[in-house]
């Protein structure tokens, strides 16, 4: 009996060993009509709670909740359209994710030495928004595609920090409240159909690895 105790404690040590939980603070940002180019003007905070298991030294797998705004204006543009149009938009962002991470290099429990890997990620979430003002009748939930580069560092065992650039591939137009097939004839109040909304999301982070489970 004593035998199949240690072995069970053994193998519930080295599960917890492969856990981390952690959380994230940094900034939205977004890409649409209103900001047709990256700007680092439109930054709005954010701030997420994550998940991750460690099955293999190669890869790890995440779920992660996140929430924040983006917004932008077109007083900032060089555009003349965008000038003379005089749009502007603010939502807040509600997401859950899950993605599997592959590091470049083996990110595992070593004591004594220096643990840290970049990696990528991609994966599969859902997004909840909410503008300010809604001028259509159009959903407000889309399936989104998270896809990145991050790098995380083991600073002192069981703590780790991370930083991660990540965007979001979304299948709406809608994200900045201009979008869709046109419904007016006034140009201004158009956008193109064809380019669907984006939306980034750069955290620092930090988390907790677990490495013992206590038994009664």
């Amino acid at each position: 009996m004593a035998g199949i105790y240690i072995f069970f404690l053994s193998a519930q040590t080295a599960f917890a060993q492969k856990i981390e939980v952690g959380a994230g603070v940094g900034g939205f940002n977004y890409k649409g009509d209103i900001s047709p180019n990256f700007n680092f003007r439109f930054f709005r905070p954010g701030g997420s709670l994550f998940f991750r298991y460690n099955p293999s030294k190669a890869l790890s797998l995440r779920a992660e909740v996140a929430a924040g705004g983006i917004g932008a204006n077109d007083k900032y543009s060089k555009d003349a359209f965008q000038l003379v149009r005089n749009m502007s938009f603010k939502t807040s962002i509600l997401e859950a994710s899950a993605v599997a991470e592959y590091n470049f290099l083996n990110y595992e429990d070593r004591r004594f030495a220096i643990n840290w890997t970049p990696y990528v990620f991609g994966g599969l979430g859902v997004s909840k928004f909410n503008p300010n003002i809604q001028t259509a009748d159009y959903k407000t939930n889309t399936l989104v595609i998270p896809y990145g580069v991050g790098i995380k560092y083991q600073i002192r065992r069981p703590w780790n920090i991370g930083l991660e650039y990540g965007t979001r591939k979304t299948f709406t137009d809608y994200l900045d409240n201009l979008g869709g097939e046109p419904t007016s004839n006034n140009k201004l109040q158009q956008g193109d159909p064809s380019l669907k909304d984006t939306y980034y999301y750069v955290r620092f982070s930090v988390s907790y690895t677990f490495y013992r489970i206590f038994c009664p």
